[in-house]
């Protein structure tokens, strides 16, 4: 039997009580990768905020990584977050520390203790995304690309099931996107990690191509078609 990692039935997101998004209906299994696209505006960060618990789920049923989201609350939203990774557009790293550093001000925040459990981590993650050797440079040393490998990393610290990518690509140029995309595509394959990506780029979507679901007149339209522009 398929993992279902991401389960929404009925669901509509509000944005405060703005009704944003009706009869949402989406299952997503794990290791599936998964792209959200849509025009600005349509919903797609409120449905990604619905995923990680920052928006509540007020209509509607919903699990995400084994958690009910209507029984969301502050207390329990960061357990749910530990099984997730989030990848953001601008890196958000801490420009006052080096990589490691970054990295393990993530592990500590999210309940790890043993030092040398989480330099062991942090080594891992580092070598998955190709960038061992460039643990003690500092974000400011490093080209957007190498940035958003680390962005990369740090999703990956707590052996995530999902993946939420937030216009990954969105401020690099052509050749580094691919570089990044094909490392997402091999993190799905091989950890059978599910990764569900908010894109504005149709030439990343038509050269690597997957599910898609797309925001449009307050629904969302899956197994979608998109036209390249």
């Amino acid at each position: 039997m398929t993992d279902k990692i991401v389960e929404l039935k009925n669901v509509n997101i509000y944005q405060s009580n703005n009704l944003v998004l009706q009869e949402v209906n989406i299952d997503i299994n794990k290791g599936e990768f998964v792209y959200l696209v849509g025009k600005t505006g349509t919903g797609k960060s409120s449905l990604l905020k619905t995923l990680y618990g920052d928006l509540p789920l007020k209509s509607g049923e919903g699990r995400v990584a084994g958690f009910d989201l209507k029984e969301m609350d502050w207390k329990k939203v960061p357990f749910l977050r530990r099984n997730l990774g989030v990848v953001f557009q601008d890196f958000q790293l801490l420009t006052d520390r080096n990589v490691k550093e970054n990295l393990r001000f993530v592990l500590k925040a999210t309940g790890w203790k043993d030092e040398k459990l989480m330099e062991e981590k942090i080594n891992d993650v580092l070598d998955k995304v190709g960038l061992k050797a460039k643990g003690f440079k500092m974000p400011f040393e490093m080209s957007g690309g190498e940035q958003q490998r680390v962005d990369v990393a740090r999703a990956l610290l707590n052996s995530p099931k999902l993946i939420l990518a937030d216009e990954p690509t969105g401020n690099l140029d052509p050749e580094t996107s691919d570089e990044i995309m094909q490392l997402l595509f091999q993190i799905c394959k091989d950890y059978g990690t599910t990764i569900v990506m908010a894109t504005h780029d149709y030439i990343v979507i038509n050269k690597y191509p997957a599910r898609l679901l797309k925001t449009e007149k307050g629904r969302v339209e899956d197994n979608a078609t998109i036209s390249i522009q």
